[in-house]
């Protein structure tokens, strides 16, 4: 009935009760206070007054290989067209961007220690002279975000700074200096190769010198060209001794079935036949003699040491080609930098996002008083 009455009464002073014993009682207290209000009129009072404009300059960049083609590459990569070494490369090349190697070059070329120092009043964002080198590095990779695409195989590097011509110039710097690492890697590779080339070289032309001159010294030694093709003669000469002889024992058994022994005719067909099987008998043991000196075994020897020489000489051509196939690739850009988007001029600035990052942190801020009070309730529960 008293709270009726007031209503009648004085509406406006009846709600304003109601609302601090309920909602205000949870509001206006001094955790909400401490966990949600400060920090929320704090957020705001930076992002109004110190909170510096930044704005990010965007490019999209790839390794390519000269000789990249669908064919080169394997598996699941062939059937989708992507080249692992290009993804390789590029992937050495995201890490190259981000290393402590190009964070020194930007600093030599750019001063960006004085770039991101001016703006003093934002004391979140902007970098202090006094911070280390690993500090500086992990500043500088924050403010330098890389995307790489497996599907596509695109680097794609956002560069953020305080002003847009800024993050531009910085942007066309990395790709610069990526374009130096590219050519520098793809002709150190280069030149790798025909160092390995060149050495394979020497040591073809050392074994095909070696081959030759045991070659010669086996023609020096035993005064012979070709023990093959003597091994051939010899075997060619045998053979018609032994049809020599064979028409004269045909003969010789024609003449003794109507001649004595004794005949004049019988005994020189007998002193031929017998100078032939001598002749055949000596020929055979120059051919398969029990001597180091024998024609067989000097073509064995012969024939190795040809096919030693021949393996050599063609050995030696191989070689001969892999080193101005590499000195040729030398001379040539064999990676590349591809360039699919140059560094773009931001026109208004990506961050901060105030309004996002407000609502965000309220939210937040609400979510953690809500878990304090929650944690205190059920304390409070316990303590009966």
């Amino acid at each position: 009935m008293r709270k009726l009455k007031k209503l009648v009464k004085n509406p406006r002073k009846f709600f304003i009760d109601a609302y601090y014993k309920r909602v205000g009682a949870w509001f206006l207290t001094k955790n909400f206070v401490i966990i949600v209000a400060v920090p929320f009129v704090l957020s705001v009072f930076y992002y109004l007054f110190f909170a510096a404009d930044r704005y990010v300059s965007e490019s999209i960049i790839s390794v390519k290989q000269a000789s990249d083609s669908p064919s080169s590459a394997s598996g699941l990569a062939a059937i989708v067209g992507i080249n692992t070494n290009s993804k390789e490369d590029t992937l050495y090349l995201r890490e190259y961007i981000h290393s402590l190697d190009m964070l020194k070059l930007l600093e030599q070329k750019i001063d960006i220690r004085r770039m991101y120092s001016k703006e003093w009043l934002d004391f979140i964002y902007r970098f202090y002279n006094f911070m280390s080198q690993e500090s500086f590095l992990e500043y500088y990779q924050d403010r330098v975000k890389l995307v790489y695409d497996d599907i596509s195989g695109l680097l794609k590097i956002n560069v953020e700074a305080f002003e847009a011509d800024e993050a531009q110039n910085m942007a066309s710097e990395i790709l610069k200096q990526s374009e130096i690492f590219v050519n520098k890697l793809s002709h150190e590779m280069a030149k790798g190769q025909l160092e390995f080339a060149r050495t394979e070289l020497q040591k073809a032309e050392n074994r095909l010198s070696a081959a030759k001159n045991a070659l010669l010294a086996f023609q020096n030694t035993y005064g012979i060209f070709n023990p093959m093709e003597q091994a051939q003669l010899l075997a060619n000469l045998t053979f018609e001794f032994e049809a020599e002889l064979a028409k004269k024992e045909t003969e010789l058994a024609a003449l003794l079935s109507y001649m004595q022994d004794n005949a004049p005719q019988i005994l020189t067909l007998k002193g031929e036949i017998a100078a032939l099987k001598k002749q055949i008998g000596k020929e055979s043991g120059r051919v398969a003699a029990n001597s180091n000196n024998s024609t067989n075994l000097l073509a064995s020897k012969y024939q190795t040491l040809t096919v030693e020489a021949e393996f050599a000489q063609e050995l030696y051509k191989i070689a001969l080609g892999a080193v101005e196939q590499a000195r040729i690739e030398s001379t040539k850009q064999i990676k590349y930098l591809s360039i699919i988007q140059q560094p773009s001029k931001p026109q208004s600035a990506k961050y901060p996002r105030k309004i996002y990052n407000l609502l965000t942190l309220l939210a937040l801020l609400f979510l953690l008083y809500g878990i304090t009070k929650l944690i205190k309730a059920t304390i409070e529960d316990h303590k009966y």
